[in-house]
């Protein structure tokens, strides 16, 4: 699973010998070695390796080229290609041809060599043949000696290489569902089709016994889970809340000491089933050990196991979260409900950001009115025009407390930039309290924080539409804090066991966007995915690319980066992204 794709760099060449080709060879593959050094020295994998970048062997000028360029990329596990050049090519001779990669072009904008006019030729030819590519031209001619990448021509190269791997990346991975439809909530009704047309990704199901089978027969690590349990009375059970439950359903502290011991055994299962462990094969367990090669996952969990076994809310929150027993490490994307949905749009904002996401109930918006009438008070600064509260049973990752910092601003970082301190500020920041068992018959543990205000954040859903097909939602906005009193007291009126982040989203004149009312009101389904960053641009981008249209978005326009195909469906940038989406279908079907 850690074998990331690479980018391949094709750098085209005019294809006529004799004093042509000889004088653009050095200029071509400068510009190549310059593309591919822009992007290791800036994206980065999961893992924090930099994103690697394959070249030609050499030019491409005609047909046999490349041919063996694209031979080259296959052995090479390349999942998107950027092609640049400084001259006139030949388009239909030199253009990638793979279907399945994401491509983009990068022409030169120099008046010494028609970089340009092949750039126009070779997008044309794109569009001819449907394989949509990204036009890159720079505003500002550049002298032919200037091997140098323009600030803007960087800004599109990166958004494209940050989308594209992500979308190479998802291939050939898996969504693994534990259980099955969570309370008829039509996200976790998993559809395989859009998986694997879309995503090129697979579905994997095991039933929520599987978790029981390996706690009765001992198939997870012995070793970590005595390492597990002492990191969790540590951090986590010392920080155990008041039980607000009423006394007929108020569990012993025998029984809460089980359900510890029960959730720490159910995080550590949880996370072998989706990338499985090598420590099971020494212990005998050789098909457990493999897992399901998951980049994503969702539990069920209500009600048919919690209404009898400790809920899901301790393993989601961990898993979901940048650090754990075992250290600091990437989070896992872990969907609350198995919304899988959801669990899209979470996967999303994490290979995009490489920073852990928030899963939320959309909950409720209040307006400046509402939280007058009910508190006294009025609201002020950036939640002045209402707020929208996100909260979920205890699912959303530490990460989300804020306490991570950076020029003494709240941040959600890269797992690799966070350190001890911010960790060990985290878990004092959360509370676990013993879970509400109106809701949650078999009991378990919620995590509570509230999220520090002044974050940028970029709220997001992916929506399935009967007739129409995948749709994304985007909201950027902000993380806010209000006054103590009036969290309280708005708090307190939904579960005050469960985590809280408030959010205002940054409006504009669109109708979806014209007050806090209307996103909510827009919104698509239940729950939303929360990811640190104004990332908006990034996700029309990535979505153009997995041929899904965007229903709604605040993200300026003049941001906006699709495939040059997209222009001839009309000059509404919307409409026509919904028509080009539809033209072309998913890339995988």
């Amino acid at each position: 699973m850690k074998k990331y794709p690479k980018i391949g760099i094709r750098p085209t060449i005019d294809g006529r010998q004799g004093g042509v080709r000889e004088s653009l060879e050095e200029k071509t593959m400068a510009l190549a070695k310059a593309v591919a050094n822009l992007i290791s020295s800036n994206l980065k994998n999961g893992d924090g390796s930099p994103v690697e970048c394959v070249i030609a062997d050499s030019t491409i000028g005609r047909v046999p080229e490349s041919a063996a360029c694209a031979e080259k990329f296959e052995r090479e596990n390349v999942g998107s290609t950027i092609t640049v050049t400084s001259c006139w090519c030949y388009g239909a001779e030199t253009m990638d041809m793979n279907p399945h990669y994401p491509k983009a072009v990068w022409g030169f904008n120099g008046t010494e060599r028609p970089g340009a006019v092949y750039l126009a030729a070779v997008l044309a030819g794109h569009a001819q043949k449907g394989l949509p590519a990204f036009g890159i031209y720079g505003r500002d001619v550049q002298d032919l000696a200037d091997n140098s990448i323009p600030a803007d021509v960087a800004e599109k190269l990166l958004r494209f290489a940050r989308s594209a791997q992500a979308v190479a990346t998802m291939r050939g991975k898996s969504y693994l569902s534990i259980g099955s439809v969570s309370m008829g909530i039509a996200g976790s009704i998993v559809n395989p089709d859009f998986f694997q047309e879309y995503l090129g990704m697979r579905n994997e199901s095991v039933d929520s016994t599987e978790i029981i089978r390996r706690m009765s027969e001992g198939i997870y690590d012995k070793e970590e889970y005595a390492k597990a349990m002492a990191w969790t009375k540590k951090h986590c059970t010392k920080n155990e809340g008041t039980d607000f439950n009423q006394p007929a359903k108020t569990k012993t502290r025998e029984a809460k000491d089980a359900d510890w011991e029960f959730v720490v055994k159910m995080t550590i299962i949880m996370r072998d089933l989706m990338q499985g462990n090598p420590k099971l094969r020494e212990m005998g367990f050789k098909e457990e050990a493999l897992g399901h090669n998951a980049i994503a996952a969702g539990f069920q969990g209500q009600r048919q196991w919690t209404d009898f076994y400790p809920n899901g809310d301790f393993s989601e929150a961990l898993l979901n979260t940048s650090f754990d027993w075992n250290g600091i490490r990437e989070a896992y994307v872990v969907a609350t409900e198995n919304d899988a949905c959801n669990g899209v749009s979470m996967l999303f904002g994490h290979l995009l950001t490489n920073r852990a996401q928030i899963f939320s109930d959309v909950r409720t918006y209040w307006s400046p009115e509402a939280v007058e009438r009910v508190t006294g008070k009025k609201l002020t600064g950036q939640a002045a025009n209402g707020i929208i509260h996100l909260i979920n049973s205890g699912a959303t990752t530490l990460d989300g407390t804020g306490c991570q910092t950076q020029n003494n601003q709240p941040i959600m970082k890269p797992f690799w930039e966070i350190n001890e301190k911010e960790v060990e500020d985290c878990l004092e920041a959360t509370t676990w309290y013993p879970a509400n068992r109106d809701y949650f018959r078999g009991g378990g543990f919620s995590s509570n924080f509230l999220s520090k205000g002044g974050m940028p954040v970029t709220m997001m859903r992916l929506n399935l539409v009967k007739g129409l097909g995948p749709v994304l939602q985007i909201a950027e906005g902000w993380t806010v804090e209000i006054e103590s009193e009036i969290h309280k007291l708005l708090d307190e009126r939904t579960d005050r066991t469960w985590p809280t982040t408030w959010f205002v989203p940054r409006l504009n004149d669109k109708s979806a966007f014209k007050d806090v009312y209307a996103v909510m009101n827009n919104w698509g389904a239940n729950h939303g995915a929360i990811s640190y960053g104004h990332i908006g641009a990034d996700l029309i981008t990535m979505a153009s690319i997995l041929r899904i249209p965007i229903c709604m978005h605040n993200v300026e326009e003049e941001k906006i980066f699709r495939p040059a195909a997209w222009n001839a469906f009309g000059m509404d940038k919307e409409g026509a992204d919904y028509r080009a989406c539809t033209t072309y279908g998913p890339i995988y079907k």
